[in-house]
């Protein structure tokens, strides 16, 4: 399968999909992004895979949550507290956790990042969405 190229008016959330916390992450957007503003694509997939490299991360050794967001790319924290902005309401209130300086943000948001496994665990096999879902995964 060859991967989907985005174009820069796209948003798109590039997550791990062998995380369980990522990959519940994810399920959360679909559910509650009720207009449709992001995309996903997971990192071990063929799509998702080629936007890490993109963002210039390896996708075998995914540390990054990874957002293009109409031609801008977010990681860390910041790709987070995006997401959660561009849901809307109540998930908008997120935008006040950037007034913790990002060099505060990050370190936690690593620590997570590179203890995901070990603190929520691991998926044997990729999450797979429902069919409805589907359609909003590259």
């Amino acid at each position: 399968m060859n991967a989907r190229i985005i174009d820069d008016n796209q948003s798109v959330i590039v997550f791990d999909g062998m995380c369980v916390l990522c990959s519940a992450n994810a399920q959360f957007v679909l559910k509650f992004d009720r207009k449709g503003y992001f995309r996903l694509a997971a990192m071990q997939g063929d799509t998702g895979a080629q936007l890490m490299r993109r963002a210039g991360l390896d996708p075998a050794d995914p540390m990054s949550l990874v957002v293009f967001d109409q031609g801008r790319l977010l990681l860390d924290s910041d790709a987070v507290i995006r997401i959660y902005e561009a849901m809307g309401w109540p998930w908008r209130a997120a935008v006040l956790a950037r007034v913790i300086p990002r060099a505060l943000r990050d370190p936690i948001y690593l620590f997570v990042a590179r203890n995901r496994y070990r603190i929520f665990g691991k998926r044997e096999q990729c999450w797979v969405p429902t069919p409805e879902q589907a359609k909003r995964i590259l």
